[in-house]
């Protein structure tokens, strides 16, 4: 990891996909290392693109995971950062207008248990930071998903019963939902997608297979291009 860490680094490459045979912590730790000589550059991040086979629910089945892999228990700063990164990636890699969904237990104020109202400080911090997207919450899963249980729980939202980008409260919540829909749903799971990363630098599942390492250097590439300012797809 180290010697291709320093071949990103001294340009002579452009992106890296790891973890096949390594843990996260080991693929991500020296380019972490080496971010901590330039403060103020934002949080890093991930998501997973997961493509789902009931087109009735996210994009015509693709839905946004975030975050999955990398943020054990996020702030509510650190929240609204994950649902700012993810949204991009939903529109710049997924070519889908984001409808953002902050997840909890609770929906509008249903509980006012602390960590419920860490999402709701989430949204607010959220909806400053990127006003270019629709962002929601807080929101149980169903009440983002599914429209008639959003005319009950959420009525008004523009996101709920909508959502294509589904930011959850931790990585304990995130990384279980994935991969219980992955093999419960028989979903395609394309991550997770490291953001934040200049060189790009994305991980994998140890247990991926052959198509997951094709999808996640597919990712890669279109990463490159949008930090160049070349999106040559």
């Amino acid at each position: 990891m180290n010697m291709a860490t320093a071949m990103l680094y001294l340009g002579k490459a452009q992106a890296m996909v790891a973890g096949s045979q390594t843990p996260t912590s080991e693929v991500l730790k020296p380019s972490l290392e080496l971010r901590r000589l330039y403060p103020g550059i934002p949080p890093v991040t991930s998501c997973f693109i997961m493509q789902i086979k009931n087109p009735e629910y996210g994009s015509n089945g693709i839905l946004i995971f975030a975050d999955c892999a990398m943020n054990p228990e996020p702030s509510s700063a650190m929240l609204a950062q994950i649902a700012g990164a993810s949204a991009k990636v939903a529109k710049q890699i997924c070519n889908i207008e984001p409808k953002v969904a902050m997840l909890s237990f609770s929906t509008y104020g249903s509980s006012e248990h602390s960590a419920a109202v860490k999402i709701k400080e989430a949204v607010e911090i959220a909806r400053r930071k990127f006003p270019e997207f629709e962002i929601d919450g807080e929101l149980q899963v169903d009440a983002a998903l599914v429209p008639w249980i959003a005319e009950k729980k959420a009525a008004g939202s523009k996101v709920a019963g909508k959502a294509n980008v589904l930011v959850f409260p931790d990585l304990n919540s995130g990384n279980i939902a994935y991969k219980l829909v992955e093999r419960l749903a028989d979903a395609r799971a394309i991550g997770p997608i490291v953001l934040g990363l200049n060189p790009v630098v994305n991980d994998l599942s140890r247990g991926c297979s052959v198509e997951d390492i094709i999808n996640i250097c597919a990712v890669a590439s279109i990463q490159c291009s949008l930090i160049s300012g070349k999106d040559e797809r």
